[in-house]
């Protein structure tokens, strides 16, 4: 699946939590800069003023609110 968020700084560390939990990979992205969304350090070097992609293949309740929560139109 592939959604597209934006987050604030603020949002990092919840977006972190959420992600951790989940046992499947997932990667947030924009243009060619692709990082792990488990990692918070990644995560918080992203560009915060673009959407960000976040691609992944699994299934989580809790993942896919706050996926909700964070969405772009684009």
């Amino acid at each position: 699946m592939v959604k597209y968020i934006r987050l604030t700084q603020d949002d990092v560390q919840s977006f972190v939590n959420v992600t951790s939990k989940c046992d499947f990979d997932i990667d947030i992205s924009y243009n060619r800069y692709k990082v792990d969304a488990k990692s918070f350090l990644g995560v918080y070097g992203m560009d915060f003023q673009r959407p960000l992609k976040v691609s992944y293949d699994g299934y989580n309740q809790e993942l896919e609110e706050l996926l909700k929560k964070f969405a772009v139109a684009c």
